[in-house]
């Protein structure tokens, strides 16, 4: 039997195996995840924002 990765509660469904996330724990971890690639920025980015301090 696997455990979820976030809450350490064994997984009943072959879903949740396959993910390693119960529901609750996946939906959480999917915001989660959306929120810290939201607040990510790329090298153009920041090669954008150097170039317009310069000018």
């Amino acid at each position: 039997m696997s455990i979820c990765k976030r809450c350490n509660r064994p997984l009943k469904t072959q879903m949740s195996i396959d993910t390693g996330y119960g529901p609750i724990c996946k939906k959480k971890h999917d915001e989660a995840e959306e929120e810290f690639l939201k607040r990510q920025i790329t090298i153009d980015d920041e090669i954008a924002y150097r170039e317009k301090m310069k000018a």
